[in-house]
């Protein structure tokens, strides 16, 4: 899959120290995650059953990048290139 395809990247809150990461097309594709005093995005995909696959996913190369502040412009940069 061509990572541009899903920008730009969307986050909602799901506590305060977790965001989902949804595609444009709505795809759930991680969870940004505070992890001390940094974020970090945490990939997910689904295998064909629907089961999650931590690590996983369209954006797996881009596990683990490391933000100072929620920011979905920022992450949208950093993992899916044009």
């Amino acid at each position: 899959m061509n990572t541009h395809r899903l920008a730009p990247l969307s986050i909602q809150p799901v506590t305060s120290d977790v965001f989902a990461v949804r595609g444009a097309n709505g795809l759930h594709v991680g969870y940004l995650k505070r992890i001390g005093t940094v974020w970090k995005f945490k990939a997910v995909g689904y295998t064909a059953s629907g089961q999650p696959e931590p690590g996983g996913g369209p954006l797996t190369d881009g596990h683990n990048t490391i933000l100072e502040q929620p920011d979905a412009a920022v992450l949208s940069e950093r993992l899916c290139p044009r």
